[in-house]
């Protein structure tokens, strides 16, 4: 049986070593080299350092920088159990130096030329062949490229636009810093901001003129894609977020698509910070997830650019309500209005006249009802006489006229209705914080006006709690007034048949003790009332302890919370139904 050659040639590799390309270039014999580095960056002026944050702004408008590129075993050999051989690329050190420039608003044109400053490598032999690992500095292939916005604007919540870039093969196979090809590089890219958040997406097909292999992975055209997402901070000054990007081989599907030697994954944490109005500076470090071609272990990206802002800054270019005055300047940017010389009302709507006597709503204390101008504020543009709420006093005298009042000395309460006691507990409504339920004064705004102790739902409430000596069961003289509230309901509420008293406790100290503490306590209450001629069938005891908390034991105002006496109605003569907690 004859076994076919590309069979044997197959076998044999696998025998040897097998290569992962693992980031930037490696050199294999003399005439095969191809383009390797995996980082290509933005073009200059945005705000990450692969994706595009899309900044089109302006006209003639420039920006040029340059990132530093340091690279980790971009390029290892493995043998067939996975382990590491040699390093055909161990160090790399690129500098990209970059400059574009956008016209209208809406079209970059852009250029990168990438210089290997550096890189340092083992050889090794693969298959019979052997790998010289490229050393020295060498020039990488300049690229062109061209953007152009299709809609939305930068800093918007969503902003697209196409490109091209084209990279021509200026570098060196033998450095593996070129093809020795032109590369044509169709892309789509989207991005925007929604508050302190931004994000970027890229997209394309890298064209490759490639038909070899690298120790048995294909080469070849290339669909790449990755993105960004961060957050702005400092003013927007400050940018920090991850990146990732990866590729993977399309000419040859069962081989090269998403196989791993042909899909380099990596990422980035980077940080941009504009230091000053013109300049930015990037950081960035981050590892390769796969052994694809291109894939280091580690890359750190630093960067440095002039990149001015256009000469009117992002938001003095919107204008959010259309009336042709920039959200800058427009006193009221989201209603449309008209220019004034006034700061505070440029931009912003007409002054209205609804009643049309020729003083403008926001001067005219009568602004339906058409009036005579005033020196006071308060009559100006109301009619000479004119009583609005019929309570016999002139709008022109009255402090409330559009409610009927009563006359008064003070000229800030003539007209005005006086205020209500609802309750007639002699707190007036506005200050009684229960107007509907009369009750004593207190210093607590809260408590003002309120009783002591009200019938609701299943419980005599009480606003204040019973007090008693610390650790026992004595009834503190403060607590006489909360009694005497609670005497006050029984005796009102005769239909309340029978009402169990609860004595309940924090956590500090045993259960046990605490049982019988808040026993003890909720006795001394039945006691209380009993005394004051409450029928002792009415009443009954409970001791919870710390078992039923109402507030955190954790905090000395919880604790405080949970010591405390609580009334269950537990039968009522209306229906002779049980109640239970």
């Amino acid at each position: 049986m004859t076994i076919p050659r590309k069979h044997l040639r197959r076998h044999a590799s696998a025998l040897l070593l097998s290569i992962l390309a693992y980031s930037a270039g490696a050199s294999a014999q003399n005439d095969t080299g191809f383009a390797v580095n995996r980082f290509d960056p933005a073009e200059r002026g945005s705000d990450w350092f692969w994706a595009e944050s899309l900044d089109l702004r302006g006209h003639n408008r420039w920006a040029i920088g340059a990132v530093g590129d340091w690279a980790f075993k971009p390029l290892v050999a493995y043998d067939r159990n996975g382990d590491e051989v040699a390093a055909l690329i161990e160090h790399q050190i690129y500098t990209h130096l970059g400059a574009s420039v956008v016209f209208w608003d809406r079209l970059r044109l852009g250029a990168n030329l990438p210089l290997l400053i550096y890189q340092t490598g083992d050889s090794v032999t693969v298959g019979g062949a052997a790998y010289q690992a490229p050393r020295g500095a060498a020039l990488g292939d300049l690229r062109l490229g061209a953007d152009f916005r299709l809609f939305g604007e930068y800093g918007s919540a969503a902003t697209l636009a196409v490109g091209v870039q084209v990279h021509i093969p200026t570098g060196s196979q033998s450095s593996y810093t070129s093809d020795g090809s032109a590369r044509i590089v169709p892309k789509i890219t989207f991005a925007g901001d929604k508050g302190i958040f931004t994000y970027a997406l890229k997209s394309g097909i890298n064209v490759r003129l490639l038909e070899q292999d690298f120790a048995s992975l294909p080469l070849g055209s290339e669909w790449f894609f990755g993105g960004a997402v961060g957050v702005r901070l400092l003013d927007k000054k400050l940018i920090v977020g991850p990146e990732a990007w990866a590729s993977t081989v399309l000419n040859d599907p069962s081989r090269g698509f998403f196989q791993g030697g042909t899909t380099p994954v990596e990422a980035i944490l980077g940080a941009h910070y504009r230091f000053a109005p013109d300049w930015k500076i990037g950081l960035g470090v981050g590892p390769g997830f796969t052994r694809g071609i291109g894939s280091p272990t580690l890359r750190t990206l630093l960067s440095i650019e002039w990149a001015p802002e256009p000469e009117q800054n992002v938001a003095a270019a919107l204008d959010r309500d259309h009336d042709g005055i920039t959200d800058e300047l427009d006193a009221c940017p989201d209603v449309a209005g008209v220019p004034s010389d006034d700061p505070t009302k440029n931009g912003c709507p007409a002054a209205l006249d609804r009643d049309h006597d020729g003083i403008t709503d926001e001067l005219d204390a009568c602004p339906d009802v058409a009036g005579v101008p005033s020196d006071d504020p308060t009559k100006n543009g109301c009619p000479e006489s004119q009583d609005r709420d019929k309570d016999g006093i002139l709008d022109a005298d009255d402090a409330c006229p559009t409610e009927p009042g009563v006359a008064s000395s003070d000229p800030l309460k003539n007209g005005c209705s006086e205020p209500k006691d609802t309750d007639k507990d002699t707190i007036l409504d506005p200050v009684d914080a229960c107007p509907e339920r009369a009750g004593p004064p207190n210093t607590d705004p809260k408590k003002h006006g309120c009783p002591k102790a009200t019938v609701q739902g299943t419980k005599v409430n009480i606003l204040d709690r019973i007090e008693f000596d610390t650790g026992k069961a004595t009834i503190r003289p403060e607590s006489n007034s909360v009694l005497e509230a609670v005497l006050a309901v029984l005796k009102e509420h005769q239909e309340l048949e029978k009402i169990r008293v609860e004595g309940h406790t924090d956590n500090k100290g045993a259960v046990w003790r605490n049982k019988n503490l808040s026993k003890d306590r909720a006795a001394a209450v039945v006691k209380w009332l009993v005394g004051q001629g409450i029928a002792e069938s009415r009443l009954e005891s409970a001791g919870i302890g710390q078992d039923d908390p109402i507030d955190n034991n954790e905090t000395e105002d919880g604790r405080q919370n949970n010591r405390r006496v609580e009334f269950e109605i537990i039968k009522t003569a209306v229906s002779h139904d049980e109640v239970q907690k």
